[in-house]
């Protein structure tokens, strides 16, 4: 049986700057997509210039947080923040929805591609292999923050969370990590590698985001405050993410089929 180390929120501390583990992990987000989008570029400069690219990750980030504050609020908190609306600035207390930033940075893509004339799908395709690190760096910060840990276990493995009780849990933050972050990438990024039809990347991204993210959420414990939503066993984070799996695989059909017909 583990114990959870109890991390110091602070990572780094000057004199009154506090530098939070929440904000390196952004950090290392958003600057590893700038890096793998920037190799992307270079495999096809004729598509896209280095200007364009800190443009892209740039809205993308802007969409992410304020998305995912924002989906926090609405799917996860609403109550809380109706009782203390400046939670919604205190972003190093946590507090972000992961479906709350990715409608953020559909939205913010949307409205980049149109300032640059590129197609949203064309977009999209491009940006999504170099998501899913970013994805893991956050669920690494989860686990630094002590938040979202999973249920109840008996595994080898299974971690005592000391500021939540004495039973061992799964350490879901670090499932997370690895399924959502370094797997997912390991399958998107070999799946783009090779050229392949309008809204394919973007559909194998949100097809296997959606059906790791389902399958965790049976070892993640619910919110306390939400419960399960539905049958005793649904939780919100499926809800969301069950929708994403679902379009994810509609959208590899329709592209493949759309591809045929060319």
């Amino acid at each position: 049986m583990l114990v959870f180390p109890q991390f110091d929120p602070v990572a780094i501390s000057v004199g009154p700057i506090n530098i939070h583990w929440y904000g390196i992990m952004y950090i290392i987000a958003f600057g590893g997509a700038w890096i793998l989008a920037d190799y992307r570029r270079k495999q096809a400069p004729s598509q896209w210039s280095s200007e364009q690219i800190s443009d892209l990750v740039f809205y993308g980030a802007m969409g992410a947080v304020l998305g995912g504050r924002l989906g926090s609020v609405f799917f996860y908190n609403i109550d809380r923040f109706i009782e203390d609306p400046f939670w919604l600035f205190r972003v190093w207390e946590g507090g972000m929805s992961f479906h709350g930033g990715f409608i953020g940075v559909l939205i913010a893509m949307y409205l980049y591609s149109n300032s640059i004339g590129k197609k949203f799908w064309e977009t999209l395709d491009f940006i999504a292999p170099c998501v899913p690190l970013g994805i893991g760096a956050g669920r690494l910060g989860n686990f630094i923050g002590g938040e979202l840990w999973g249920r109840p276990t008996d595994v080898a493995w299974g971690m005592v969370f000391p500021h939540v009780d004495n039973f061992a849990r799964h350490p879901s933050q670090l499932y997370e990590a690895v399924l959502e972050g370094i797997v997912l990438f390991i399958i998107v990024w070999w799946f783009s590698s090779s050229p392949k039809p309008r809204m394919a990347v973007s559909g194998m991204f949100a097809t296997f985001y959606g059906f790791f993210r389902f399958c965790i959420e049976f070892l993640r414990e619910p919110d306390l405050h939400i419960g399960f939503v539905a049958y005793e066993w649904l939780t919100m984070g499926q809800l969301l993410s069950f929708p994403m799996l679902i379009i994810g695989v509609l959208l590899l059909m329709l592209s493949y089929k759309n591809h045929h017909k060319i």
